[in-house]
């Protein structure tokens, strides 16, 4: 039994200092450099606090707090997440990419919601979290404080869009 642990604790430093050299990014240094990260593929570890309930296809990490959140989909490799990812500490494999929202992004999303006659789903909290979104009541809400960010960003940087991250996951584990 002793010499268990006394392995176990080998183990533990070997991975510590694997991980080290792999360069595990934090959630919130993936959202600073998320421009210059966009494409590329790397390897985050951090707490899953979100699985969305339809077939498992995206979960949700947290940084520092809960407003640095990334969104990370399922990807054709990992198929879905299993349920008990929630509240553990993953460490994901991906490729970061970035979703602009503009205004024929939103005008297609109003043509979807008319279709739909007047939906009031609001959308998963999780991803509206992730986004940095205002609470919203409905769809129609969450497009006009869209529009609203949109034209701050306008205004401020010169940009007619917004910028979401999320990872495209290869692989993941669960760390114990």
């Amino acid at each position: 039994l002793l010499t268990s642990c006394k392995s176990k604790t080998t183990q533990s430093a070997t991975s510590q200092s694997q991980m080290s050299q792999s360069q595990i990014l934090e959630v919130d240094d993936i959202l600073a450099r998320a421009d210059s990260l966009t494409g590329k593929t790397f390897t985050t570890e951090a707490l899953c606090t979100h699985i969305c309930a339809h077939g498992g296809g995206k979960i949700f990490l947290m940084g520092s707090d809960d407003t640095k959140t990334i969104r990370v989909e399922a990807g054709t490799k990992i198929g879905s997440f299993k349920p008990e990812t929630v509240n553990n500490l993953v460490r994901i494999t991906g490729k970061l990419v970035e979703q602009r929202i503009d205004e024929a992004y939103l005008t297609e999303w109003e043509a979807q919601t008319a279709e739909k006659h007047g939906t009031t789903e609001q959308g998963c909290a999780s991803e509206q979290k992730a986004r940095g979104e205002a609470p919203a009541n409905s769809i129609e809400e969450r497009i006009t404080n869209f529009r609203q960010r949109i034209a701050d960003r306008q205004a401020k940087e010169g940009k007619n869009y917004l910028s979401f991250y999320y990872i495209e996951g290869d692989t993941y584990e669960i760390v114990e």
